[in-house]
């Protein structure tokens, strides 16, 4: 198992999208990532399919059929539409994801 031993403190905030900010860096061919939202993020707004690990927070994910709200400790999976037809929001105040990404 590999361990990443990374300094997010020392890292800036970056915001892509309004409501949305992440601090990220690229080691070992994994682009880690630890990723913010808030409940102003828009309720289309996704991260493009990729798994990640919830530590603060609870985040809503609605699909055609189904809904999954997650809370902290859960794996979390937010795919990246139009194929997959869905809804992301932030439940609380403030949602925390850890990504672990492919270069």
């Amino acid at each position: 198992m590999v361990r990443y031993q990374v300094k997010f403190d020392e890292l800036e905030w970056q915001t892509p999208v309004e409501g949305v900010r992440h601090k990220y860096i690229d080691q070992d061919n994994v682009r880690i990532r630890l990723v913010e939202y808030s409940k102003e993020m828009p309720l289309h707004w996704c991260e493009r399919g990729h798994y990640g690990y919830l530590i603060e927070g609870r985040m809503e994910i609605e699909y055609e059929e189904s809904k999954i709200i997650y809370k902290p400790g859960d794996g979390i999976f937010i795919p990246d539409g139009p194929d997959h037809r869905h809804r992301g929001k932030a439940l609380t105040e403030k949602v925390l994801i850890f990504f672990i990404e492919r270069v």
